[in-house]
């Protein structure tokens, strides 16, 4: 059975989506801005933890994501 080399970047904390820095098929390197969140006045940058293919982006500017929720996949 295949391995999946997926990597899912996922929020830290209740935030809202301040800017998407990527697009689908957008190639990133490690340490790459994705996502910028706003929580409490403070931006906090979603950066890729490896380089990758961004193959999913699961949110839009102005959306209000939980600890947990994936916002964007790499491959």
């Amino acid at each position: 059975m295949a391995r999946s080399t997926s990597l899912e970047i996922v929020s830290e904390l209740v935030a809202n989506v301040l800017t998407i820095e990527v697009a689908e098929g957008d190639r990133v390197e490690a340490g790459d801005t994705v996502v910028l969140l706003e929580s409490m006045k403070m931006e906090i940058p979603m950066l890729a933890e490896r380089a990758g293919t961004v193959t999913a982006v699961k949110v839009t500017v102005g959306d209000v994501v939980q600890d947990g929720d994936v916002l964007v996949v790499l491959d």
